[in-house]
């Protein structure tokens, strides 16, 4: 038992839980915790634009790093502006704290005094409170544990009346096992076996849920000659094996696509099955679905499986061949009728392309040849992304971030922050649109500057909101309202002390290409697109 004041004792429990590393922004509830976690702890701030910056900072450094992300907030507005950042983080089940302060019990006409729980309850996160001096230890190991075990963020409220209060400490870490391993068994089992037996094109899905199953996911594909495929958040999980469909759904090639369309048995693993990935329900009509999910809310959200399973998807699938090769079942041979070179080629369109623009579709081939092999690859929201994800590769799913959890735009960038905190080691690359950019990006790029980290942005420029232009257009309606003039991003970039190259022409494109292998910090390429040009979204 040691005795210290309220904003030392939280920032010696933050060390206790292994944290090193701190996103946020300082205000009069949390300045004093910060500086003594930096002083006394020993660890390392990193000091975000915007309040809601920090929680997507941690949000990403959670994925990447694969340890609990904290960032922390003082009151009121401060909170409020977290509010998008926080859905994003509940949406997408990531574990984080948030170390957020409170006006002072003692005075509830405060300027900045809400009802914080009430505000976060609103963003589907969890709510803790400080509930004395005496308590920080058992309340920040709380807020951890169930960061941990209900797998979204938790916002920890600290009233900053209690920051100068001492207190005595004794430290307290809520040991947490996040691997459940429950075992499929009983007639439901029976019944998903005998569906998958008799299949004759099943095919093998694998969503986030499963990224850790991977080998035992193959083992299956390969005892019953099934392609594999993932969701989105589980992109190139199976990228180097000679039957990988990618992904499944509505960002399917067409071959892909028509080969879902013959199948006759889905096998899904860790795959919540939302619309984008059941392309509305259609590529699931007139098929046995098999459906194995740890998580219980992750089953029948969508659609209604034939069986479902609440267990472990490596378990299972081992389970699953245990007793195919007890019965003697014989492989599907449905890999032997593919061809695989188009599985997952994706045409390249028609190039119309206006004077003074790059080709989107080029700019990104080249790319994918030119960009570091072991990057870190994050995509903001908007247009622009469904063909990155489809032509742009990342070396597994740990290592690709899509801020698409809340459908939002313009958090991209200060997620790719936090990538780079988690693997300063290895480039980040970021593809972002100029809406995006100007919603939240210019504010975080200095942040990277700063902080010397090594950040490749590819900025998609049409000089429009380009969902609302296509609509427009769709319509036979005037698009103006949707176009913006906006400033040289690549100037905007070089001023806020990073480089910037702007991409309108072909010789234009090898320059800031090669700028990518000469990059002494922080780079933004900014594609000179026609806003006539851009491929459609695909979802």
């Amino acid at each position: 038992m040691t005795t210290a004041k309220t904003f030392q004792n939280i920032a010696r429990a933050l060390t206790d839980h292994g944290t090193d590393r701190l996103f946020g922004l300082m205000g009069d509830a949390n300045l004093f915790m910060v500086d003594s976690f930096v002083r006394d702890q020993g660890g390392k701030f990193i000091p975000a634009a915007h309040e809601g910056s920090s929680v997507l900072m941690a949000l990403a450094y959670t994925h990447v790093a694969g340890k609990v992300g904290v960032a922390t907030v003082t009151h009121g507005p401060a909170l409020t502006n977290c509010m998008t950042a926080l859905t994003e983080g509940a949406n997408g089940n990531i574990p984080m704290v948030l170390l957020a302060g409170d006006t002072p019990v003692a005075n509830p006409r405060h300027l900045q005094s809400i009802d914080q729980r009430e505000v976060v309850k609103a963003s589907g996160c969890g709510f803790e409170q400080m509930r004395a001096p005496e308590t920080v230890a058992m309340d920040v190991a709380r807020a951890f544990y169930r960061a941990q075990v209900e797998r979204r963020p938790i916002v920890l409220n600290m009233p900053a009346d209690f920051m100068w209060q001492e207190a005595e400490y004794a430290p307290r870490v809520l040991d947490v096992f996040t691997a459940p391993g429950a075992v499929a068994e009983g007639e439901i089992l029976d019944n998903a076996i005998g569906m998958i037996a008799s299949a004759r094109r099943p095919i093998i899905l694998a969503g986030a849920g499963a990224v850790e199953a991977r080998d035992k996911l193959i083992k299956l594909a390969d005892r019953l000659e099934a392609p594999l495929a993932t969701t989105l958040k589980a992109k190139d999980l199976f990228a180097d094996h000679p039957y990988n469909m990618d992904i499944f759904g509505t960002l399917s090639t067409p071959a892909a696509y028509d080969l879902i369309a013959q199948s006759d048995c889905i096998v899904c693993f860790g795959a919540s099955l939302h619309e984008f990935t059941t392309d509305r329900g259609k590529l699931m009509n007139d098929k046995r679905i098999i459906q194995v999910d740890i998580n219980p809310t992750a089953i029948g959200g969508s659609l209604h499986p034939d069986a479902a399973l609440l267990a472990n998807a490596g378990l299972t699938a081992d389970t699953i061949v245990y007793w195919l090769d007890e019965a003697e079942i014989d492989a599907s041979g449905f890999t032997r009728e593919l061809d695989q070179a188009t599985l997952t080629e994706h045409p390249k369109g028609s190039n119309k392309t206006a004077e003074g623009c790059i080709n989107y579709i080029h700019a990104l081939e080249r790319l994918e040849e030119t960009l570091p092999k072991d990057r870190v690859l994050l995509t903001d929201g908007g247009r622009f992304m469904t063909e990155v994800w489809c032509r742009v590769s990342a070396p597994d799913p740990r290592n690709f971030v899509a801020t698409t959890n809340f459908g939002s735009i313009g958090i991209g960038l200060q997620e790719a922050v936090g990538a780079c905190v988690a693997a300063p080691d290895r480039p980040v690359v970021l593809f972002i649109g100029d809406g995006g950019f100007m919603m939240g990006g210019i504010n975080e790029f200095n942040t990277a500057v700063r902080h010397e980290m090594d950040l490749v942005v590819i900025l998609a420029n049409d000089s429009a909101y380009g969902a609302e232009h296509i609509q427009f257009l769709d319509r036979k309606m005037d698009p103006s309202l949707s176009e913006f003039h906006w400033p040289s991003f690549a100037a905007i970039a070089k001023a806020l002390g990073g480089e910037g190259y702007e991409v309108s022409c072909e010789d234009e494109l090898e320059t800031a290409l090669a700028a990518i292998g000469t990059r002494k910090g922080p780079l933004l390429i900014e594609l000179k697109l026609d806003p006539h040009d851009v491929p459609r979204m695909r979802i």
